[in-house]
């Protein structure tokens, strides 16, 4: 892609947009080079697409043919329009996936679509593209029971056993919590997982991997990172995975090559269809999507590493990929930094205790969902609390609780230098409540949820 024409064509014809370079006072004239493009204004929710009606902030404010809704997890939903050719730039990535990952070009394919139908982006999206995917041959044949439990156990024994392999698509919390709790025959299907949404642990790729009887969790279990705004930006590989995977291992080096002791999503992109720059640790991307956007920042915590640095990074630490992969630069991605949250001045991130609930000492009474927070005590001292959800059947117990007390402090330790550094070790150890499966305050089912407060 280059950005300078793709910012000229935007100018042109998105009236929102036009405004903007005017509240700015940029002449489009004198954007020509890189450099140029650099200097603009940043775009972001705010002080661009709130502001504006939505009919402006598409080309010749036109709305397109459908429209999709953000999750609101930053607060009030956003309404985005988009189009059919949209789609069919980002079936692409799901092409990778299916295609170059999974071998559903030559394989008889069930796609099981898990994430939730309506409004909402994930749903209505995925299905379009696997079905997109059909049209260009690759033997799919897409269901959509959404997040209905009942649907999910209704469809699969039926349809499953007429296909070469299935693959599910969801949130990971969700995904993990069918195949822990549905008693149905997995290991028969040749499971695939694709997934969005959220950072997962390569702990949790292995334990998952192992429960659904993925052989292999690199080729089985893939992530997009995805946006409302502008769909998919970006898909792991299985070369990307075998490098996260690696990392995952090291983290003295993840925090070199990342500069966070997390390990975050790492994926690859195509630089013809999307442009990403870091700004201060975040990421911005410019993009024409059914609402265009120019240098757009998603607010997303992450970096760009091209692929010859990566690679070479890797290599100088004895580190050759056996995945072989396309030759086009990687983006890494956190999530979004207000899902932190600051004890004795150290950011706990989600991720880390997600390593801890997925040890093999704690994994098989948890379900992986938990609530990071900072509670007073009576007297006024702040304590680390992490509310735990427990498998279906098990009922809390001391036993449990020191268990998942234990893994989490361990990984905290190892993973998070600021942890390690800040807080007094008297104060380090969190405090473990146990609650039973679908604990309607904490963990509510349906919902989409949310790992701090």
């Amino acid at each position: 892609m280059d950005p300078v024409e793709l910012f000229h064509e935007v100018a042109a014809t998105v009236p929102a947009y036009g405004r903007f370079l005017a509240e700015h006072r940029v002449d489009p004239a004198k954007v020509r080079t890189l450099a140029d493009f650099a200097a603009l204004p940043m775009t972001t929710k705010q002080n661009y697409t709130r502001r504006h009606p939505l009919p402006d902030l598409c080309r010749n404010g036109v709305i397109g043919d459908m429209i999709a809704v953000s999750s609101g997890s930053t607060g009030e939903p956003s309404f985005w329009p988009r189009s059919v050719s949209d789609e069919r730039v980002i079936t692409d990535r799901f092409a990778e996936v299916f295609g170059d990952a999974f071998g559903a070009r030559g394989r008889r394919t069930l796609a099981v679509v898990c994430f939730a139908l309506g409004t909402w982006v994930g749903g209505l999206f995925t299905v379009s593209c696997c079905r997109h995917l059909a049209g260009r041959g690759f033997p799919i044949t897409v269901v959509a029971p959404g997040t209905d439990r009942r649907e999910i156990r209704r469809v699969l024994p039926e349809l499953a056993p007429y296909f070469d392999q299935v693959v599910l698509l969801g949130y990971p919390p969700f995904l993990k919590n069918v195949i822990d709790t549905e008693d149905l025959p997995w290991h028969e299907w040749d499971l695939k997982l694709v997934t969005a949404g959220e950072v997962f642990s390569e702990e949790w790729r292995a334990l998952v991997a192992e429960r659904a009887g993925i052989a292999d969790p690199l080729r089985g279990i893939a992530s997009l990172y995805g946006t409302a705004d502008a769909g998919v930006l970006g898909n792991e590989t299985p070369l990307s995975a075998e490098i996260r995977r690696f990392l995952s291992g090291r983290p003295d080096l993840a925090r070199e090559i990342f500069g966070e002791s997390r390990l975050p999503t790492l994926v690859q992109y195509d630089p013809q269809v999307r442009y990403f720059e870091e700004h201060a640790g975040t990421l911005l991307f410019s993009g024409g999507n059914g609402v265009p956007l120019i240098r757009y920042h998603i607010a997303d915590e992450g970096g760009v590493l091209p692929y010859d640095r990566l690679l070479s990074f890797v290599a100088a630490h004895g580190f050759k990929p056996s995945a072989s992969g396309p030759e086009r630069p990687f983006v890494y991605v956190f999530g979004r930094g207000h899902f932190t949250v600051s004890f004795y001045g150290a950011n706990v991130y989600p991720e880390n205790i997600a390593v801890g609930l997925e040890q093999p000492e704690v994994s098989g009474a948890v379900t992986g969902k938990f609530v990071l927070e900072v509670a007073e005590d009576e007297r006024r001292d702040r304590t680390l609390t992490v509310t735990v959800e427990l498998m279906p059947g098990v009922r809390p117990s001391d036993e449990v609780a020191a268990a998942a007390g234990e893994a989490i402090l361990g990984q905290l330790l190892r993973l998070n230098s600021e942890f390690a550094a800040y807080v007094p070790p008297e104060r380090r150890r969190p405090v473990i409540r146990l609650r039973e499966a679908g604990d309607p305050e904490y963990f509510p089912p349906g919902a989409k949820h949310r790992y701090t407060r």
